[in-house]
């Protein structure tokens, strides 16, 4: 069975005419006839009842009608889903870390959302190590991750740079360099996060030694800094988001160096404009972040 068998059956159908389908198809009635008999013959059944000069489509026929309508309909969809002219459509799946899904992210996802209404995304967080092992898999078509990656399989693109903010509640008074942390108790997302790597190799810089609680969320962390019992170093995207809830107050401390965000993906995956879009609005949105 071929399209081209499938596009005679349906011109034949539409028409009730082999000639006036040849006319359509531009081709000879009779190339038109000998692909139809081979049609009905792979089938087993026949397509169209014969009446005189005519055709009338047989209930077989009428069965087979719909799902080459079908057929004929995806394919035609999936030129246009790789024509470079066409809006992006199909699926797109996205990861994160949880920080930039809570700071940057949001506005972005609705921004895509309006600008291709076409595209069913699928979002989901995990931590980088995860993420990466993701793209490679192809479980996810690109993820946004705080940690430079050099991996055989993997392309990136730097999108911005996370400043860095100290959280405290009020109450802990202004916070102003490394020694005003010796002895606090410090909430952070477990070991292998990008930030708490940032904030434990300041420390050290400074010889100023303070535990670490691990907590992988920052919804915990927020609830444990606003109530006095520690402090912790969020991106400020986080911070914006925590500031409106109220309760802490951010010190930035001027040799916490901001931590470079990208976008990481599969770089055997040749075409994929839902993601190649996607990439687009993440530079044009931070570039200057």
């Amino acid at each position: 069975m071929e399209l081209s068998q499938l596009a005679m059956f349906k011109a034949v159908a539409d028409q009730g005419s082999i000639v006036r389908a040849s006319e359509l198809l531009h081709c000879v009635p009779s190339n038109i006839t000998n692909r139809i008999k081979i049609l009905e013959n792979e089938l087993g059944v026949s397509l169209f009842i014969r009446k005189g000069r005519g055709l009338i489509i047989s209930p077989s026929g009428r069965l087979f009608l719909s799902y080459a309508n079908k057929i004929l309909s995806l394919c035609q969809e999936s030129q246009r889903a790789l024509d470079p002219t066409a809006a992006p459509s199909g699926n797109l799946k996205i990861g994160a870390i949880e920080s930039s899904a809570i700071g940057r992210l949001p506005r972005l996802l609705s921004k895509y959302h309006c600008l291709y209404p076409s595209v069913q995304m699928q979002f989901s967080t995990g931590d980088w190590s995860q993420l990466l092992s993701d793209v490679v898999d192809h479980n996810l078509d690109g993820a946004v991750v705080a940690v430079g990656i050099e991996h055989a399989d993997i392309e990136s693109a730097e999108i911005y740079k996370e400043e860095l903010v100290l959280i405290a509640s009020p109450a802990a008074g202004t916070i102003r360099e490394p020694e005003d942390l010796r002895g606090v108790d410090i909430f952070m997302w477990p070991e292998g996060c990008p930030y708490r790597k940032s904030l434990v190799n300041w420390l050290d810089l400074h010889n100023v030694s303070s535990f670490i609680t691990s907590i992988a969320s920052y919804g915990t962390i927020l609830g444990c800094v606003s109530s006095g019992a520690g402090v912790s170093l969020v991106p400020r995207g986080v911070f914006e988001q925590f500031r409106l809830i109220g309760g802490i107050c951010g010190h930035v401390l001027s040799d916490l160096l901001p931590v470079q965000n990208y976008f990481i993906w599969n770089k055997h995956v040749e075409f994929h404009r839902a993601k190649d879009k996607f990439a687009e609005l993440l530079k044009e949105e931070f570039k200057d972040v």
